[in-house]
């Protein structure tokens, strides 16, 4: 029952369309039809060209995440595995929004505002690589998705360090890390079609340049 509670609670605070109702209410758009169709900060701001709306689409979404992993922790203390499953379900519900026909952001913000409360070594590795392959090859799908692999590739490898920084403290760090790979499976499962579109699009400019 009380991985119900949690899945539930996540799985709605995850659902909330932020990005689909800033753009409809204040710009008449439908983000899924514009610019990538993703359901997120970054295309938002782009297809608004508003900073004011893609920053508030990413505080939401990031709140989304957060609230998911603080309500179980307030309602089951001491009991890492329910906000960790919430978070699960908050990133799953972002990223295929029953709302929207199951279209939905990329899960980045959701997944860091719980990783903030609950993992915040996850989170602090990701924003590290983040900013390394950015630097590398400055282009932000490509830093993301590298990020999310070999963050994850980390945390396995330094486990006894990162079980030092899950709140609450938990015996079993076998579970956050079951979670943690659902999580950023399903953030790499929303890059694969941008990722794609990227290859194709740099095969193409290289035979033009033949």
């Amino acid at each position: 029952m009380v991985f119900l509670i949690s899945s539930t609670i996540g799985y709605l605070l995850g659902s909330f369309p932020s990005a689909y109702l800033l753009l409809k209410k204040s710009k008449g758009m439908d983000i899924t039809k514009e610019g990538s169709g993703n359901v997120g900060a970054m295309n938002s701001f782009e297809v608004s060209n508003s900073k004011l709306i893609g920053i508030s689409v990413f505080l939401i979404d990031f709140s989304k995440g957060a609230g998911s992993v603080l309500i179980p922790m307030l309602l089951f203390p001491d009991k890492l595995i329910y906000s960790a499953i919430a978070l699960l379900f908050a990133v799953f519900s972002h990223c295929f929004n029953p709302w929207i026909k199951f279209k939905g952001g990329r899960g980045l913000a959701t997944a860091a505002g719980g990783a903030a409360l609950l993992f915040p070594f996850l989170l602090g590795v990701w924003c590290a690589l983040y900013v390394i392959f950015y630097m590398m090859k400055k282009n932000i799908l490509i830093a993301n998705i590298s990020a999310t692999v070999f963050s994850l590739l980390i945390v396995f490898v330094i486990t006894d360090i990162a079980s030092k920084y899950v709140f609450p403290k938990s015996e079993n760090i076998g579970d956050l890390l079951l979670v943690s790979s659902a999580v950023l499976i399903i953030i790499s499962i929303k890059h694969i079609e941008p990722l794609k579109e990227l290859i194709s699009e740099i095969k193409t400019n290289r035979m033009n340049k033949k």
